[in-house]
């Protein structure tokens, strides 16, 4: 079985194989009611933060400039959300989450409890006024735009290799994407409303992609050498949730 918390808002979500009787479903939640509690309130912070903080970033627009999407690929660098599954929780704070298989979905009916059922509280609900309007985009853009010349000045003969296309977009699940076959690499719009260091970081991390495909030991060699802080900025930017 697997239960997950999604953002924005919250929301339970538990797969589960077909032949798992509602019963052992009711009491796998029943079993993590602490954690769900814990792990729902982290989620809907982190919600109230990032949409805070869009609002404070929209006061001007630009125009961003355009570019092509480069192909997409690899991995997802921030988590969408908190799970668990079996009896192990995984609160995903190192920031590199499993690809999901999703199981067929249950809704588990009633059984017959023991004793009286925990009642979870229900999560504010975000508003449904659209995140992205068009001044944010610009202006997201328009941030990273005028920061990117400067960090590859900076970082390209650290690293040693330099991107073939740098390329941004609203992604739902992650803070950036690397193709290392091609050297494209592609940024997260949101980053352009957020911290610099946070853009910085995942640029350091999407150009070691182009040395080293997947996060093994390699990866972490070079991003010890180059960013001997990148732990910790992971850690930080986890917190963010990707709108």
């Amino acid at each position: 079985m697997y239960l997950r918390i999604k953002p924005p808002n919250g929301d339970i979500e538990i797969s589960a194989p077909l032949r798992m009787s509602d019963q052992r479903i009711a009491e796998f939640t029943r079993e993590r009611y602490d954690w769900i509690i814990r792990q729902r309130q982290r989620v809907i912070e982190a919600r109230d933060r990032s949409l805070s903080a869009l609002q404070a970033a929209s006061a001007t627009s630009a125009t961003p400039e355009s570019s092509q999407e480069g192909a997409a690929y690899l991995h997802q660098l921030a988590p969408a959300d908190s799970s668990q599954s079996g009896q192990r929780a995984q609160s995903e704070q190192t920031g590199l989450s499993q690809p999901y298989l999703p199981q067929p979905q249950l809704q588990p009916s009633q059984p017959q409890p023991t004793r009286q059922q925990p009642q979870l509280p229900q999560p504010q609900r975000v508003a449904a006024e659209p995140i992205w309007t068009a001044e944010r985009k610009a202006q997201a853009a328009a941030a990273i735009n005028a920061a990117l010349p400067a960090l590859l000045e900076r970082w390209t003969p650290v690293i040693g290799r330099a991107p073939t296309h740098v390329t941004l977009r609203l992604m739902s699940s992650r803070w950036g994407s690397c193709t290392p076959r091609t050297g494209r690499i592609r940024l997260n719009l949101q980053l352009g409303l957020m911290e610099p260091r946070f853009l910085e970081y995942v640029l350091v991390h999407e150009m070691t992609h182009l040395w080293a495909a997947g996060h093994g030991i390699e990866f972490q060699r070079r991003m010890d050498a180059y960013l001997p802080g990148w732990r910790r900025l992971r850690r930080e930017l986890n917190r963010q949730v990707v709108l």
